[in-house]
């Protein structure tokens, strides 16, 4: 096959066409302007189209080129004078860009997202720290433990692991206990 010719200086002029008929069954539709649908023909034959051993170099240069262009940046960067980040920074009330109603404005506590990252804490402050909990409330469950002591959930399992007895079953289902060595000392600086 030749094509005529045209404005793309490396593009081949001359192919060979490879016919098969390993093809899925297709037909070819076509659409009217009031919206009806009409089946035009049918796909029997599939055509391969290469590019002769004269041109290959050519077309190598060509395909060689488009994967340069595609792989090419085109990003910018704009340097702001004397923004200081005014325009960056939100705004008071501005949390989330929701308009709020009278029924949205209920006691809202300043919780900490799931994304933002809590810093560890000493394990023997953080130890102290949950005693005192534990004192104050028999069960607790991770989340609120996690809320309580402000401190990563993988760093309060390694603890509430050594610590504490976790409740599968029962009224206290999914929640932590102290172990029964720990009441122990609990109960006693508690009587002193």
């Amino acid at each position: 096959m030749e094509m005529a010719s045209s404005e793309v200086v490396n593009v081949p002029k001359s192919y060979s066409l490879n016919m098969s008929k390993d093809i899925v069954p297709m037909c070819i539709f076509s659409e009217a302007d009031q919206g009806g649908v009409a089946v035009e023909g049918k796909v029997e034959h599939k055509f391969d189209m290469k590019p002769h051993h004269a041109n290959i170099d050519e077309y190598r240069k060509l395909c060689r080129e488009r994967t340069n262009k595609a792989m090419i940046k085109n990003r910018q960067i704009q340097v702001i004078d004397n923004d200081r980040g005014v325009h960056m920074r939100p705004m008071p009330g501005m949390l989330g860009m929701t308009m709020s109603t009278s029924k949205d404005k209920k006691k809202i506590a300043p919780v900490k997202g799931p994304d933002v990252k809590r810093t560890r804490r000493d394990r023997g402050e953080l130890e102290d720290i949950m005693f005192k909990l534990f004192e104050r409330q028999p069960n607790w469950t991770l989340k609120q433990l996690v809320q309580e002591t402000d401190q990563p959930a993988q760093f309060l399992k390694e603890i509430l692991n050594e610590l504490c007895v976790y409740n599968k079953r029962g009224t206290n289902q999914g929640t932590y206990e102290l172990k029964p060595e720990y009441k122990k000392t609990v109960e006693d600086t508690g009587a002193e």
